[in-house]
């Protein structure tokens, strides 16, 4: 490993980012600096010979269409700016919760019972049940008392 790669795997291993991370993993031909598998994750970190090189296109262009997103970074970005880099890794691993919405929410003619009511990935409401059982009730119902 190079001295920059070094310095970035002692931040990566451990799950220090909350993920798993490998290092010199064989996938496909080729083989690639650091994998977090569950996340189809790859970071590369280059030096000067690998300006613009083809042979990194072409190799991320396979890493694509097998799934995977590819970071590259310079040795001395990580060498000089490791917290920088590891804000990057990070937003990649956790998307900003002010990434836009799902597609899904209120539309012309929406009749449910319960408008801009949020769900999950997997359709379930992320709304918890009191807070179901409330909507549609004056603010008197909501405290239990009588209107």
């Amino acid at each position: 490993m190079t001295q920059a790669e070094r310095k970035l795997w002692r931040s990566l291993r451990n799950k220090q980012l909350g993920v798993k991370f490998r290092r010199q993993v064989p996938i496909g031909r080729y083989i690639v600096d650091f994998v977090c598998v569950n996340e189809n994750l790859i970071i590369e970190i280059d030096g000067g010979d690998h300006f613009e090189k083809e042979n990194d296109k072409i190799r991320d262009k396979w890493f694509h269409a097998q799934g995977y997103k590819v970071l590259r970074f310079w040795n001395n970005e990580v060498l000089r700016n490791i917290d920088g880099v590891l804000q990057r890794i990070i937003e990649e691993i956790s998307p900003s919760p002010l990434s836009p919405p799902i597609k899904g929410g209120e539309s012309i003619g929406d009749e449910s019972p319960v408008p801009n009511e949020e769900k999950s990935a997997k359709g379930k409401s992320l709304i918890p049940n009191e807070e179901k059982s409330a909507k549609g009730k004056s603010p008197a119902s909501k405290r239990g008392e009588s209107v």
